[in-house]
């Protein structure tokens, strides 16, 4: 299985450039053989959007939506945009298309609206966190603050996916003593906690530019379910790579590991009931 990541740098607002980017990467990808390209959170249409997310949400059967379906009949593509849902409310969601069509779509259960976050004034909150089906096996999708949540990759890995797929747009924040920043090293230490613990792949996804001041880290990465990374991308820059996920690795790796076949599921749907009780009365 051959994965490509999307490191980009939206435009904000700019759906028609950001769409035309993403279709020639795509085009390209499918040229060379890859099997899956992956983009970032919001890919379509920049972070800081406030007010705009009217203007830039998309419908499911909106032309560019049938346009990345018509281009997954030979490459499945996973990306993330604004989409206006049959309800007429918008949710950062991600796309996943598949064999020509539109085969699954996730929305962003977590906004954060913190510190200079304010997804929550502008977008409702998806309540869906379930792995599914595709081609390659069972995977799961997070869309950035939803993997900052170890409840979501728990229940996907217990629905069964093999490949988490984490899609971002995280800014560069906080320094470390050594002069490393914060928030890159979280999300290496996310991403690497996560395959070793569930013995699974994770593929994460962050955007690169700048938005009114505000800088995109990039440092894309993917880890094996050994808690190898990889693939790293650079920092800060506009990039690719294409990776070969061996799916064969996962026996090996849940042999030597089996934390996830040990898992005492039950116990705690039992114990999180109780808590549920205790703190809500029912």
């Amino acid at each position: 299985m051959l994965v490509r990541l999307a490191q980009i740098a939206p435009r904000l607002g700019n759906t028609e450039y950001n769409f035309e980017h993403c279709r020639k990467m795509v085009g390209e990808a499918a040229g060379d053989g890859v099997d899956l390209i992956v983009f970032p959170e919001l890919a379509l249409t920049g972070y800081l959007l406030k007010d705009m997310v009217a203007q830039v949400g998309l419908s499911t059967w909106d032309g560019k939506i049938q346009e990345l379906s018509r281009l997954s009949g030979n490459i499945s593509i996973l990306l993330g945009l604004v989409e206006q849902g049959e309800d007429h409310f918008f949710y950062n969601s991600a796309f996943y298309f598949e064999a020509g069509a539109l085969a699954e779509r996730r929305r962003k259960g977590h906004l954060p609206t913190y510190g200079m976050f304010d997804e929550g004034r502008y977008f409702t909150q998806g309540n869906r966190v379930e792995a599914f089906s595709s081609r390659f096996g069972r995977v799961g999708v997070m869309i950035c603050e939803d993997a900052w949540h170890p409840i979501n990759p728990y229940i996907l890995c217990q629905d069964g996916a093999q490949i988490l797929f984490i899609i971002s747009n995280s800014p560069v924040r906080g320094m470390t003593e050594t002069g490393d920043f914060l928030s890159v090293q979280n999300w290496q230490l996310i991403c690497r906690s996560y395959a070793l613990l569930y013995s699974c792949f994770v593929i994460y996804v962050n955007r690169v530019g700048c938005e009114d001041g505000v800088s995109f880290s990039g440092c894309s990465q993917v880890v094996g379910p050994h808690g190898d990374v990889l693939e790293s991308l650079p920092f800060l820059e506009e990039a690719v790579a294409t990776v070969k996920i061996d799916l064969n690795e996962l026996p090996k790796a849940r042999i030597h590991s089996p934390v996830l076949r040990d898992e005492k599921f039950l116990s705690s749907i039992h114990e999180l009931k109780r808590i549920r009780e205790k703190t809500f009365g029912h």
